[in-house]
């Protein structure tokens, strides 16, 4: 590969700065690791759960224990992995109509949501209401309204006063990873208290909690624990949310999403991906079942690859005077890195960088165009073996100043970090 020696000079000179951190990574994917092996051992999984059903799916030993597996590995009171959600914005979709009924009102703790949210909600860039008949939430009935972000995470205060003030707030809703935000990604720990911060708030005024509903995505593993794990006196979240071709599909997954939480709020989420009165009861696996236990296996380990790519991109990119996000020592909660490219002349070469750098479709060349779902023009470089996957290496970004590449994902540190040498080549070529 045609990288500079400048740039292999910086990378080695990170991995010495990083040494600790990159210690720190390696344990927490051990003792993840050690959980899911508990909840597989526990859960009895066998070559017999990769049987693949087809038609109505009814006795699908396999996956009725994904679906136990999953809750057992997010301490969750239930939980379904399914290869019928398309994405995680699919799932979320779920998720959402699930818990919500015509008056009631989404309260986003986390100011505007995701891109691709915004016309599921039925809402515009500014959060307004964009009622168009397209079947979003607004156009049945749904109020939305949000609170914006602190400099350092979610204003609880404001979202306890908005519970308390009206009881028509039935979701509270959290997004984890900045998305198209150069913002913090919240922590487990912060995800958990502001939830019991809203139950609390819901007791002293005498109703009913909302539902605390967390966009997980990009956060899976990063840490112990999950937002909806109830333990140590604090309640966590009811809901989080989730893409399998993302963290939690270790690479393995072709497709498919997860919903884990509450009893009732899960209940209610398989009606919805399915119908009322079957659920979770039906549902062909069609083969999928052995992928996705292979990459709930893996995926602590291959989280911490890409969490170790996510460092290094960080040290390269500071070191050539780029603005990035996080710092390189910056301990992190998703795997997403950002780096501001300036102009969209860098941002297109930090993309031709990654994809030159990847294992499929390397010598394709990433252009700019009019994604579904997005409001500007997005270039993304993603060379996978699963077409979308973000776990596997892949960057992206909105045509917009600052010109911010998203990066993230690396199965193997060993290919991430040849993928960040690359962009950064590029980056530096005259």
């Amino acid at each position: 590969m045609l990288i500079s020696e400048k740039i292999r000079a910086i990378a080695a000179e990170a991995e010495i700065a990083l040494a600790p951190i990159f210690a720190d990574i390696d344990n927490i994917a051990l003792t993840n690791t050690e959980h899911v092996l508990d909840v597989f051992r526990e859960n009895r999984v066998s070559e017999s759960y990769f049987a693949a059903s087809t038609g109505y799916g009814y006795g699908d030993v396999g996956r009725d224990a994904i679906d136990r597996i999953c809750a057992g590995v997010f301490r969750a009171e239930a939980g379904f992995m399914r290869h019928d959600f398309v994405s995680g914005t699919h799932a979320l979709t779920v998720g959402l109509f699930a818990l919500l009924r015509p008056g009631d009102v989404m309260l986003s703790a986390t100011g505007l949501p995701y891109d691709t949210m915004l016309d599921v909600v039925g809402i515009d860039e500014n959060g307004e209401k964009k009622s168009d008949g397209t079947g979003s939430l607004t156009d049945f009935g749904v109020s939305y309204r949000q609170i914006a972000m602190t400099e350092t995470g979610v204003d609880t205060t404001a979202v306890c006063e908005a519970v308390k003030g009206d009881p028509s707030v039935k979701i509270v809703y959290v997004q984890r990873s900045k998305g198209y935000l150069s913002r913090p990604t919240l922590t487990t720990s912060q995800i958990r208290n502001l939830a019991n911060a809203v139950k609390r708030a819901a007791a002293d005024a005498g109703r009913k909690a909302p539902f605390v509903v967390v966009d997980n995505c990009y956060g899976e593993f990063t840490e112990l624990y999950e937002p909806c794990y109830c333990g140590d006196g604090v309640l966590g979240a009811d809901m989080i949310i989730g893409s399998l071709i993302k963290n939690p599909g270790g690479g393995m997954a072709d497709c498919g999403g997860y919903i884990a939480g509450s009893e009732k709020a899960v209940e209610l989420a398989g009606f919805r991906l399915v119908c009322p009165g079957v659920g979770l009861e039906a549902g062909a696996s069609l083969g999928q079942n052995r992928n996705i236990l292979r990459g709930l296996f893996l995926a602590p380990h291959v989280v911490s690859q890409a969490m170790k790519t996510a460092h290094l991109a960080a040290y390269v990119f500071d070191s050539l005077g780029y603005k990035v996000y996080p710092s390189p020592t910056e301990r992190r909660s998703d795997i997403i890195q950002t780096v501001e490219c300036a102009t969209g002349d860098g941002l297109i070469k930090f993309c031709r960088g990654i994809q030159g750098a990847s294992p499929v479709d390397a010598h394709v060349t990433p252009m700019p165009w009019a994604m579904p779902g997005y409001a500007d023009e997005v270039i993304m470089a993603a060379g996978a073996f699963v077409g979308g996957s973000s776990i596997e290496l892949s960057c992206d970004g909105p045509m917009r100043p600052p010109f911010t590449a998203f990066l993230q994902g690396g199965m193997t540190y060993e290919a991430g970090k040849l993928g960040v040498l690359s962009a950064a080549t590029e980056m530096t070529k005259s």
